[in-house]
């Protein structure tokens, strides 16, 4: 189990990184700075709170989750899926500017993080609640996207 824990861990803050990587000065930048943001948009630090403790309790369920699965075929579909989701909102909302094409890739990340809740609801029982932050925080930031690109 806690080989798993730390293997999940390295992928989704990997995965995190690697879109950091490609994102540029990001909230710091001259752009987001300039741009119409939601009047609930939370101070940046809370980002960097929040995908820490969404990639600690994901990563927490998919190593409890891993040992309960019979077929693992959609599991990797819907894993890798989301991996490349996360990684690559932040270039194309913070890097190229594509506030449409970001709101897109939030909204079918935010329907995948709904999508394991419900597809491993049975399997998974209370430790759903695992999937609660990221499943909040994927609402906000789907949120927060649509006002972006609503008033950009």
């Amino acid at each position: 189990m806690l080989v798993r824990l730390i293997i999940f861990a390295i992928i989704n803050f990997g995965g995190l990184a690697i879109g950091a990587y490609f994102t540029g000065d990001g909230v710091i930048s001259e752009w987001y700075q300039n741009m119409n943001k939601a009047p609930w948009t939370p101070p940046g630090w809370v980002f960097g709170a929040a995908w820490t403790t969404i990639m600690i309790c994901f990563s927490i369920y998919l190593a409890i989750l891993w040992d309960s699965l019979k077929s693992k075929t959609s599991f990797y579909y819907l894993f890798a899926s989301s991996l490349i989701l996360n990684v690559i909102w932040n270039p194309v909302f913070f890097h190229m500017h594509q506030t449409g094409i970001a709101l897109i890739v939030i909204t079918a990340l935010t329907i995948l993080v709904f999508t394991f809740i419900a597809r491993y609801k049975t399997i998974m029982k209370s430790k759903t609640l695992l999937l609660a932050p990221y499943a909040i925080w994927m609402i906000i930031a789907t949120s927060l996207n649509a006002y972006a690109w609503l008033m950009n």
